[in-house]
């Protein structure tokens, strides 16, 4: 295949997965895709370790960094300390009282925070950008918001695309005049952090926005028919995560791999109870729990992270161990196409799906027009 994504990536088809698995980075890599690894949970030295493995197990085949760095936070400066000193002592009572009562904390343990800094900090996405352009990355992509100068800097000193996400065509036009050389169209069906828009329709509204700049559509892709429908918007490719979470190699816990492949499309939401911003999940009993009127609400990112995150390290641990409650918890970001993912399979596999199925789905509107 042969598109703009092609040409400025180097790559035989026009399909990027984004994922936290180095795994399933380098699979999709080497069947011809571009795969992106999300590095915004790893710290400076962890992110060496996973790219150096990339390095070592892609033979020179283009592979991307995915980081977050959000345009606007509400704090910026603090240290560690002083940023766990803002968490109200009602929202630590509050998640200690739902950990106990959902069996993750025993009766006579607190919820204590350690501090740390948010990844999300300029400070540590600088350091991030450090490491990853000491390898030989080929797209550098930012998630929330328009990406720091010192990104679109360090891209174009490099030779490095640089892609960003939006959810309105105001966002893409600013990401064109900064420079960004891909823009990403994601919809609001999409996993994790998205606007309001359908991808059915914020993508060509973009793609006519942006033009001659390429643009991704992203947001409910998960097999051929969704990829073609994506190139038949005026894309130049598909930026693809969700699907990637039920392959073989992902690193889904098992709980939560089980809960997407048993879910349907109406059962994820868009909530800010788990960083601090509209971001779409699997919907449990955690959500639930946060949406009450009785219970405060979430704090704004950094905050929310600052306060839920060692609690989902417990979660996550604790369901895999078999407790009851704490599988009633687990969750993790997905979009509405999880209701599509109904196996696991490799993430081999899963690209040539992607390929057979687009073909089929042109062989079948060709005869339409035909006939």
């Amino acid at each position: 295949m042969k598109t703009q994504m092609t040409d400025m990536l180097d790559i035989e088809i026009p399909l990027a997965a984004f994922s936290h698995c180095r795994d399933v980075v380098a699979a999709v890599t080497n069947a011809g895709g571009i795969g992106v690894l999300g590095a915004t949970a790893f710290t400076p030295d962890q992110l060496e370790l996973e790219l150096r493995w990339l390095d070592e197990h892609t033979g020179g085949r283009p592979y991307g960094v995915d980081l977050l760095a959000p345009a606007k936070l509400s704090f910026t400066d603090e240290t560690p300390e002083q940023l766990l000193a803002m968490v109200p002592a009602q929202h630590i009572a509050f998640m200690q009282d739902m950990l106990h009562k959902y069996g993750v904390l025993d009766s006579a343990d607190d919820y204590t925070l350690n501090p740390s800094t948010p990844s999300v900090a300029p400070d540590q996405v600088s350091a991030a950008l450090e490491v990853a352009f000491k390898h030989p990355i080929k797209l550098i992509a930012n998630a929330l918001g328009v990406p720091p100068q010192e990104m679109i800097d360090l891209g174009k000193k490099n030779g490095v695309p640089v892609a960003a996400l939006v959810g309105k065509v105001r966002h893409a036009e600013k990401q064109q005049e900064r420079g960004v050389d891909l823009i990403v169209a994601q919809g609001y069906e999409a996993g994790g952090h998205t606007g309001e828009i359908a991808t059915m329709v914020l993508t060509p509204e973009v793609v006519d926005a942006v033009s001659p700049t390429p643009v991704l559509a992203a947001g409910g892709i998960a097999t051929g028919r969704q990829f073609a429908a994506a190139l038949a918007l005026g894309a130049a490719g598909a930026w693809t995560g969700s699907v990637w979470l039920t392959t073989d190699e992902a690193e889904t816990d098992p709980v939560v791999k089980q809960k997407f492949l048993d879910a349907g499309s109406s059962d994820t939401e868009r909530s800010r109870a788990r960083t601090g911003k509209p971001a779409r999940q699997l919907i449990t009993a955690y959500h639930e729990a946060w949406a009450s009127s009785n219970n405060p609400d979430p704090l704004p990112m950094p905050l929310q992270g600052v306060l839920v995150n060692q609690a989902w390290g417990r979660i996550a641990a604790a369901s895999t161990k078999g407790v009851p409650g704490a599988a009633e918890l687990d969750s993790y970001f997905v979009g509405q196409v999880v209701g599509l993912m109904r196996q696991a399979q490799p993430a081999r596999e899963v690209v040539r799906n992607f390929m057979d199925g687009l073909v089929e789905a042109y062989s079948g509107l060709q005869e339409q027009l035909e006939g």
